[in-house]
C-alpha cells in the first residue's frame, strides 16, 4: 500500500480503515525510538479484526493514533498514513479529528468508569454527543438516547438514563459506553480490551451485543484483545503485532490453526484449556476450614434504615496443605468477599473461620497478628498492591520486619523470596513502574510467599495479564505450591485458568456456594444449571489451542454450542 493522498473517495470495495506504513516515535529522545514501526492493515464495513499482541506490543497506540489521541508532546507519529472513511487522520487538524469522533470513527476503552465522568447521569453523558455533533432539540434528543439505551438491552431505561456510573454494575457501564460510541453510527469502532474484567456471562452478552450492532450498522470494528477465546468466538481476521511492528495478519482459522510465526504460535499455544487436567485428589491437613460464613452489608442513611445486602450466606468449604481451591463465578457472587473475609481484611457477620483449628473469625487487634503471618493475599491489580515510592525490596522485605525480623536478615529473606518467583536479586533496587505487568505480579507473590504463609489467597491475580504472561504466572504458582506445601484459594472469574490450576473448583451464585467438586467432575459434569451456563459462556470453547486445533467433539465436555 502507498498512499500519498490525504483523501481518498470511498468506493464499495474501499476499507473503513486503512493503515499504510505507519509509525509513532517517542517525542523528544535524540535516537529514534518507534513504539510503532512500518505497519499495514485494513478494516472493512461490516468486518471483525481483532488486534492481538502481548502488552507493550503497539496495539492500544494504533488505536489511538487513528483516533488522533496520542499524547501531546509523547508521542507523534513519524511516517504513514492512516485514512479513516476515505480522510487521513494522521494530517487532520484538531478541529477536524473532534468533528470525526463519534461521526466517522469511535472507541470503547477497557475501563468503563476512567470513560464516564462520576458525577454526571448517564444519560446527560450520551446526550452531550448529540448535542455537540446535531442540531437536534432536546426532546429529540432525549427520545434517542433512550432508544439507543433500549437497543443495548438495558433494563428499565428511564431509571439508567438518570442513574450515576457507581449505581451501574461493569457490564451495564459498558454498555452505556457503547451507546456512547454508537449513537451517532460511526463507520469505524474500536474496541479496546472492552471485556477483559468481565465475568464470562457479562463477556459472552457484550460480545453478542457488539456482533449484533456491527450487523445491524454494517460497521467496521478493530477489536483489540489479548483473550484467544474472545478471538476464536468473534474475529474473522487477525492482526498478531509484537514490539511495535504486525507479525502476522490473516484469516482467524488460518492464524488458529496454521500460525507461521514462532511468536504467533507462542501466543495461541499459551491459551489455558477448558479441559481440567487430572489430577489426584489431596490429602494433606486441613488448614483453613470455613463453616457457615455470612457477611450482610447494611447500607447506612441519615434518615430510616437502608437496604442489607447479603454479599455472603452459609459458605462453607476447606482447603488443605498443598491444594489449590478455586472459587469461581459472576461478578457479584460473592468471591472476593468470601476471600476478604478469610484474610480479615473485612469482618465477618456471622460463621467460623478455623485456621489450623483455631477460630479467627471473630478475633481482632492483637488476637490476629499471628494469623496476619500465615494468611497472605496477592490482588488482582499488582500495580496499585506496590508502593510505588518504595524499592521492591522494601516492600517484600516490610512484612517480615513488622514480625521483628532485623532488616538485614528480612532483605536476605526478600532476595531468596525474589528467586524463588523467578527474579534476580538486582530488582531489589527499583521501583513498580520500572517493570511489566508480570514482574509486578510477581513481585507481589513474593511479598506474600516472604513471610512463609501457609495460606495464599489469590483474588483474581491474572485476570489482566498477557496470555503468555499468564501461563507463566500459572506455572509458578504450581511449581511453588510443589516445592513449599503452600495451600491455595484461587480466586477467578476465568474457567480455563481454574480448568488448568485448580484441585477443587468451587462454584458461587449470589453469595451461596451452588456447586463443589473436584475440577474435573464440575468441570465435565455438572450438576447445576448454573454451572452450566457459566462453562457454556466461555468463549473459545470449541479450539483445543494447544495443539492448533478446533476441539474433538468426541472428547470435549458435552453441551450444546452457544453461538454468538
Amino acid at each position: 500500500m502507498n498512499l500519498e493522498t490525504n483523501n481518498l473517495s470511498p468506493g464499495k470495495n474501499l476499507p473503513v480503515l486503512i493503515i499504510d506504513n505507519l509509525s509513532v516515535q517517542v517525542v523528544g529522545i535524540p535516537t529514534t525510538h518507534y513504539v510503532v514501526e512500518n505497519i499495514s492493515f485494513d478494516v472493512k464495513p461490516g468486518e471483525m479484526l481483532c488486534v492481538v499482541g502481548e502488552s507493550g506490543s503497539g496495539k492500544s497506540v494504533t488505536a489511538l493514533s487513528v483516533m488522533g489521541l496520542l499524547p501531546r508532546g509523547g508521542l507523534v507519529p513519524s511516517g504513514g498514513a492512516i485514512l479513516v472513511d476515505g480522510e487521513n487522520v494522521v494530517t487532520a487538524s484538531q478541529k477536524r479529528l473532534r468533528e470525526m469522533r463519534a461521526t466517522r470513527m469511535a472507541m470503547v476503552f477497557q475501563e468503563p468508569m476512567t470513560a464516564l465522568n462520576p458525577v454526571v447521569p448517564v444519560g446527560k453523558q450520551i446526550d452531550e454527543v448529540l448535542r455537540v455533533h446535531t442540531n437536534l432539540t432536546k426532546i429529540e434528543r432525549r427520545e434517542k438516547v433512550l432508544s439507543m439505551l433500549d437497543s443495548v438491552h438495558l433494563p428499565d431505561v428511564k431509571r439508567i438514563y438518570d442513574a450515576y456510573p457507581h449505581q451501574l454494575s461493569g457490564g451495564q457501564r459498558q454498555r452505556i459506553v457503547l451507546s456512547m460510541a454508537l449513537i451517532l453510527d460511526p463507520k469505524l469502532l474500536i474496541a479496546d480490551e472492552p471485556t477483559t474484567a468481565l465475568d464470562v456471562t457479562t463477556q459472552k452478552q457484550i460480545l453478542f451485543l457488539i456482533r449484533e450492532l456491527q450487523e445491524e450498522h454494517n460497521t467496521a470494528v478493530m477489536f483489540i484483545t489479548h483473550d484467544f477465546g474472545v478471538v476464536a468466538e468473534i474475529a474473522e481476521r487477525i492482526v498478531v503485532m509484537n514490539r511495535g511492528r504486525v507479525v502476522e495478519v490473516g484469516q482467524r482459522e488460518d492464524i488458529l490453526a496454521r500460525p507461521r510465526q514462532a511468536y504467533t504460535r507462542m501466543l495461541v499455544s499459551s491459551v489455558p484449556s477448558l479441559i481440567p487436567k487430572m489430577r489426584q485428589a489431596p490429602m494433606g491437613e486441613i488448614v483453613l476450614d470455613v463453616a457457615a460464613l455470612n457477611k450482610t452489608y447494611a447500607e447506612k442513611r441519615i434518615f430510616g434504615s437502608g437496604r442489607t445486602v447479603a454479599a455472603a450466606q452459609d459458605v462453607n468449604l476447606t482447603l488443605r496443605r498443598g491444594e489449590i481451591v478455586g472459587v469461581v463465578g459472576e461478578s457479584g457472587s460473592g468471591k472476593s468477599t468470601v476471600a476478604r473475609c478469610i484474610v480479615r481484611l473485612v469482618d465477618p457477620t456471622s460463621g467460623a473461620i478455623r485456621i489450623k483449628g483455631l477460630d479467627i473469625a471473630q478475633a481482632g487487634g492483637r488476637k490476629l497478628r499471628p494469623f496476619r503471618r500465615s494468611t497472605q493475599i496477592v490482588f488482582q491489580d499488582p500495580y496499585r498492591s506496590l508502593n510505588p515510592r518504595r524499592r521492591v525490596g522494601d516492600s517484600i522485605a516490610e512484612g517480615l520486619i513488622n514480625f521483628g525480623a532485623p532488616r538485614e536478615k528480612a532483605l536476605a529473606k526478600a532476595v531468596e523470596s525474589l528467586r524463588t518467583v523467578g527474579l534476580d536479586p538486582d530488582v531489589m533496587q527499583r521501583y513498580p513502574h520500572q517493570f511489566s505487568g508480570g514482574q509486578r505480579q510477581r513481585i507481589c507473590i513474593a511479598r506474600a510467599l516472604a513471610v512463609e504463609p501457609d495460606i495464599l489467597v489469590a483474588d483474581e491475580p491474572v485476570s489482566s495479564l498477557d496470555v503468555s504472561v499468564q501461563a507463566q504466572v500459572l506455572k509458578l504458582l504450581e511449581e511453588i505450591r510443589e516445592r513449599t506445601g503452600i495451600a491455595v484459594l484461587f480466586i477467578t472469574h476465568d474457567l480455563r485458568v481454574a480448568a488448568q490450576i485448580c484441585d477443587t473448583i468451587v462454584v458461587m451464585q449470589n453469595g451461596r456456594i451452588v456447586e463443589a467438586g473436584p475440577a474435573e467432575t464440575v468441570l465435565t459434569r455438572p450438576q447445576r444449571e448454573y454451572t452450566r451456563a457459566l462453562i457454556e459462556a466461555a468463549p473459545g470453547r470449541d479450539w483445543d489451542f494447544q495443539n492448533f486445533r478446533p476441539v474433538d467433539a468426541n472428547k470435549a465436555p458435552i453441551f450444546s454450542r452457544v453461538t454468538l
